[in-house]
Parts: C-alpha cells; sequence; structure tokens
C-alpha cells in the first residue's frame, strides 16, 4: 500500500488564524471506526457539534474556553499547548451535543465513533486523567489516559503519550488486529503527533509478521499515522520530544495486544525508569 494509505498531513495555518487543520472522515480514511478532526478556533470564536449515532470525544489540545453540554457553561482548559500540562476532555454520547466559546486561541482533537450507545455526556479535568511512566531506560514514556477502557463509553479509548528525545515508544512493538479475547482485539489506531520545537519528527515502523509490509514512516509535528493492522513501534527524533494523542476503536472496548515475540526480551533489560519523565505535570512545566 502507498505511504499516503498510512501518514496525512495538517493543513499548516498561519499564527493567529481560525480554521481547521486537519479533516479525515472515516470514509476518506477507508476504515470502519473513527473520523477525526483537529481545529483552531480565535478568542471569541464559538463552535458547535452535535452527535447522532455517533459518540465523541473532544481533546482541548490548548487553550481556555467556556463548554456547553447541556448542563450550563464551564470554564475549561489550562495549557497553552500539549507540552504546557494535562488536558480536559469531553467525552459526548450519541444523541447529545456541545458549543465551545473560546477566551484564547483554542486548539481541539476531535474523533467520532459510529454508536447509539446512551451514555452520560462527562467532562474530564487534569484531576481526573491517570498518569503513569512506563517502560525503562530508552525505551521510557509517560502515558497519561484520558478514556480508558474502564471509562463509561461504547467504543472509545483516548489516550496521551510524551516520548524523550531519542526514546522509543510502543515498545516492545505489539499489534491489535484480530478478535481472539481475552488476548487481542481487534481496533484500528490513530496517532495524531505534536513536536516540542519546530524541525521536530518521529519514526514509525509499520509492520507485519508475515513480512508483506514493512515501512517506516516519519511523522512532523500535525501529521496522523493510521495504524490498521499489524505492529507499530515509534522513536522519537534525537533533541525533540514528541507527544502523540492515540484514539483506539474496534471489535471491544478493551487494550488487547499481542506482542512481537521476537522483541519481548528487552523488557528484561529495563531497569530505572528515563528521569527526564514526566514531561508534563497538572499545571505548568
Amino acid at each position: 500500500m502507498e505511504n499516503d494509505n498510512f501518514l496525512v498531513h495538517s493543513q499548516t495555518l498561519p499564527p493567529g488564524q481560525s480554521g481547521e487543520l486537519l479533516s479525515l472522515p472515516r470514509q476518506r480514511a477507508d476504515w470502519e471506526w473513527m473520523s477525526f478532526f483537529v481545529r483552531r478556533l480565535g478568542a471569541g470564536e464559538t463552535w458547535e457539534t452535535q452527535t447522532e449515532q455517533e459518540e465523541v470525544v473532544l481533546v482541548l489540545l490548548g487553550g481556555r474556553c467556556t463548554a456547553d453540554w447541556g448542563e450550563g457553561k464551564q470554564r475549561i482548559g489550562q495549557r497553552a499547548h500539549v507540552f504546557d500540562g494535562l488536558p480536559y476532555a469531553l467525552y459526548l454520547p450519541s444523541g447529545s451535543g456541545a458549543r465551545l466559546e473560546a477566551e484564547t486561541a483554542c486548539e481541539v482533537a476531535e474523533c467520532r465513533v459510529p454508536s447509539s450507545a446512551r451514555h452520560a455526556p462527562r467532562l474530564i479535568t487534569p484531576s481526573d486523567v491517570a498518569v503513569s511512566l512506563r517502560g525503562g531506560g530508552n525505551a521510557s514514556r509517560q502515558i497519561v489516559d484520558v478514556l480508558p477502557p474502564d471509562f463509561p463509553a461504547d467504543k472509545l479509548i483516548a489516550v496521551e503519550v510524551y516520548t524523550p528525545s531519542g526514546n522509543w515508544s510502543s515498545f516492545p512493538p505489539h499489534k491489535h488486529d484480530v478478535h481472539n479475547l481475552p488476548t487481542e482485539a481487534d481496533l484500528d489506531e490513530i496517532y495524531y503527533y505534536r513536536m516540542n520545537k519546530p524541525g521536530g519528527y518521529a519514526h514509525q515502523r509499520l509492520y507485519t509478521a508475515d513480512g508483506s509490509r514493512d515501512l517506516t514512516l516519519t511523522a512532523h509535528d500535525g501529521d496522523v499515522i493510521l495504524v490498521r493492522d499489524g505492529y507499530h513501534p515509534v522513536v522519537a527524533g534525537h533533541g525533540y520530544d514528541v507527544y502523540y494523542l492515540n484514539f483506539l476503536a474496534g471489535s471491544a472496548h478493551v487494550l488487547a495486544c499481542t506482542e512481537d515475540p521476537q522483541h519481548s526480551w528487552v523488557r528484561s533489560t529495563w531497569n530505572e525508569i528515563d528521569p527526564r519523565l514526566p514531561l508534563v505535570h497538572d499545571g505548568t512545566r
């Protein structure tokens, strides 16, 4: 398959200009589950969304706004950008809606999946997310669970991952493309990348066990990589801290995956977590 079946670039907007940075409906992505959008709102601008036969999660990448999802206006947002603190997010089940009014320039990531489940809308604040450090040595990274599997949603799972300069992430390589519970679920996955400095990049390898595909893609700030199947490890370019926002949806609301048995042995070499972690805290760095 061509690289453009896996790698999608955001639109570049001039500083201060609002608009859609990325539009990726699932029909364009040519897969079953997720549609993904990123938009920038200027101070004073409003944006509304409705959900019919879909569930939605909005992750505030940066900025402050007021949000109303049927429970009155509430001020949300505290980080200026994704490297500046932990997230606010808003979960909207089918048959609901929300209106955002930007107090400052805001960037919002939106993921939508088909659903008719009638869960309750819910605001997720920085105090609600679970933060953990995973891996060891130069495979250490910071995990921020925004919508974990035990969150009362139908299909959507959302995770933020911070990988320090030069470190590996999503490692040992794993896959989730076969419905074989409890061992593995069939999940599509989005990797939405942001970098802490201009020129930053990450490499992501997409490969299958039978060797029918082995691609290495370079992701820059604002890029999306679509993980359709197979193993998908990441390495951050030296000198650049890397953030990616994962959305997953598929055959079950779990994170059951299978590691590449060729590389599972590396776990035995991990002793200490990289002392540069955590990269972000509750509040500014």
